[in-house]
C-alpha cells in the first residue's frame, strides 16, 4: 500500500500495530485484610483480557475489524478505568469510617 495514494494508509497502519493484541478491561475487586484497623478492605484494579490477535489480515474487512477492536478497546478502558477510580473512593472512604468506629 502506497501511503502517499492513500492519505489514510498511516492511520490504518497505526492502528493496526495497536489493535494487534487488542484487549477488554474490566474492574476487579479484591478483598485484604488489614491489621491495623481489623477489617476487611476491598480493592478495585483493572483487568485486561485478550480477546482478539490478528496475524494475516490484507482487505478491507479486516482494517474495519481492526479499528472496531480499538474503539472498544479504548472505550472499555476509559469505561472501566472511570469505575474503578470510583469504586476505590467509595472503598477508601469505607474502609476510613470502619476504622475510626474501631
Amino acid at each position: 500500500m502506497n501511503t502517499a495514494r492513500h492519505p489514510g494508509g498511516w492511520l490504518a497502519a497505526l492502528l493496526l500495530a495497536t489493535s494487534l493484541g487488542a484487549c477488554v478491561f474490566v474492574p476487579e475487586t479484591t478483598l485484604r485484610y488489614d491489621p491495623d484497623c481489623g477489617v476487611t478492605q476491598r480493592h478495585m484494579t483493572l483487568k485486561a483480557y485478550q480477546v482478539a490477535a490478528f496475524g494475516g489480515c490484507r482487505n478491507e474487512g479486516c482494517a474495519e475489524l481492526l479499528v472496531i477492536a480499538g474503539a472498544v478497546s479504548a472505550t472499555s478502558l476509559v469505561i472501566s478505568g472511570s469505575i474503578v477510580v470510583v469504586g476505590d473512593a467509595v472503598y477508601w472512604l469505607e474502609r476510613r469510617s470502619r476504622c475510626l468506629t474501631r
